[in-house]
């Protein structure tokens, strides 16, 4: 696909339900004691992995106008199931917690691409609770002889979903669990238990669980992904004569490091509208274009917008100065090595972008040209290219059905 260049980009834009929120509001209300509707669900390739491996397990979810979620069986499953989570990372490690008190085989599959991601990070704590699994690599089977059992567990790298199984497993384990974040991650998941009424305490950097029953809320709104809102707002901000506003978008604050660092290099972007709905916030923002400057980006924020890096280096390299995102060896272990496909695929585009060691450096304000690239099936590389085209001379991408994962419409917004 080819994205041309634009002058300016004046539009009002509905994004996606957030995929976080959208795949804890389905385990939780497939867990839950009465039927749950969903509004605003993502319908992505991840969301509805999902909801394939919750119905294997008895679960009943219709996707009409809204979702509605009938709880699976309280016996779970009567059968060994094979459940195949496609290219979602998210799926597969909350869905490694959750079926981790299970006492009949659950074997996890998946695509090419998360067949090669490391789950050791969420099976080792599980294990401590009493968890068997075969392996730390798909495939993997889950079958646990006896129950599970609490533990306090201080997660070594920030990962919110490393928290999250650990969480989900709390759920049917003797006694309290507890994780402690050196830094805080998304809590989400915190706040969906709560939503569901869930034995859970959050005292500072722990998170506590105890053995709960979850009460169904009736309805959840889920608001527009602040991950998916990401593209325009970069976009806004380093194309010149721009104005975007963008509706009901989530702004979590464990989320919103994005615009934290956008503002901080000199970007506008308004909040208004806020509305609250299930312990989660959200707004309408409207972004206009910005002269950027370079800033350095590290500690707590990393965890707070890790997936919106690839799209920040893009607006990195429309701002005046040096940029510089500290550790962030975790783009690694993505659904591509984002570090290396920054480094192979937007250099195309500006000879701008530099890796030493786990850092990213980006030199702003050299010349772009017109590049053919590869997204490497990475949802998130392509639009970031997308936008970094459509911002400089264009650009030809060879795979953009990827997108499906996250953002089924983002190209027909940037045609348009």
């Amino acid at each position: 696909m080819k994205i041309l260049p634009l002058t300016k980009f004046m539009k009002e834009i509905e994004v996606p339900g957030d995929k976080s929120i959208s795949h804890r509001a389905l385990m939780l209300s497939s867990l839950s004691d009465a039927p749950v509707e969903i509004a605003n669900c993502l319908r992505g390739a991840d969301c509805l992995s999902t909801a394939a491996c919750l119905s294997k397990l008895g679960a009943k979810i219709d996707f009409g106008k809204n979702v509605t979620v009938q709880p699976m069986p309280k016996s779970y499953i009567l059968n060994p199931v094979n459940l195949d989570c496609g290219n979602s990372g998210t799926t597969l490690r909350l869905m490694l917690g959750l079926t981790a008190a299970l006492k009949l085989p659950v074997t996890f599959t998946g695509d090419e691409s998360l067949s090669r991601r490391p789950m050791g990070r969420v099976t080792k704590p599980l294990t401590m609770m009493g968890g068997k699994f075969t392996a730390d690599k798909l495939p993997i089977t889950v079958q646990t002889d006896k129950p599970l059992h609490g533990i306090i567990y201080t997660l070594p790298v920030a990962s919110a979903q490393v928290k999250s199984a650990i969480l989900l497993a709390g759920l049917f384990a003797e006694g309290k669990t507890t994780v402690i974040e050196k830094i805080p991650t998304r809590n989400h998941t915190e706040n969906m238990l709560s939503a569901f009424g869930a034995n859970i305490e959050v005292a500072g950097n722990e998170i506590t669980i105890a053995p709960s029953k979850l009460t169904s809320p009736g309805k959840i709104v889920v608001p527009g992904d602040i991950s998916s809102a990401a593209y325009w707002i970069v976009l806004g901000s380093i194309l010149p004569g721009s104005r975007i506003v963008l509706k009901n978008v989530g702004v979590n604050p464990t989320r919103t490091g994005l615009i934290d660092v956008l503002r901080g290099m000199g970007a506008k972007i308004e909040f208004g509208n806020q509305k609250v709905s299930g312990g989660e916030i959200s707004t309408d923002l409207t972004v206009y274009s910005s002269c950027l400057h370079g800033i350095e980006i590290a500690g707590e924020m990393i965890p707070r917008l890790i997936d919106e890096i690839p799209v920040l280096a893009v607006a990195a390299a429309f701002a005046e100065g040096t940029t510089k995102f500290a550790e962030v060896g975790e783009l690694r272990v993505k659904e591509s090595d984002r570090l290396a496909a920054i480094l192979t695929q937007f250099n195309k585009i500006c000879p701008a972008f530099e890796v030493e060691g786990d850092n990213l450096i980006v030199h702003g304000g050299r010349k772009k040209t017109f590049a053919a690239c590869e997204t490497f099936a990475d949802h998130r590389m392509a639009m970031s290219l997308a936008i970094f085209g459509a911002a400089a001379e264009g650009v030809e991408l060879d795979d953009t059905d990827c997108v499906k994962i996250s953002y089924p419409n983002f190209f027909s917004n940037i045609h348009a």
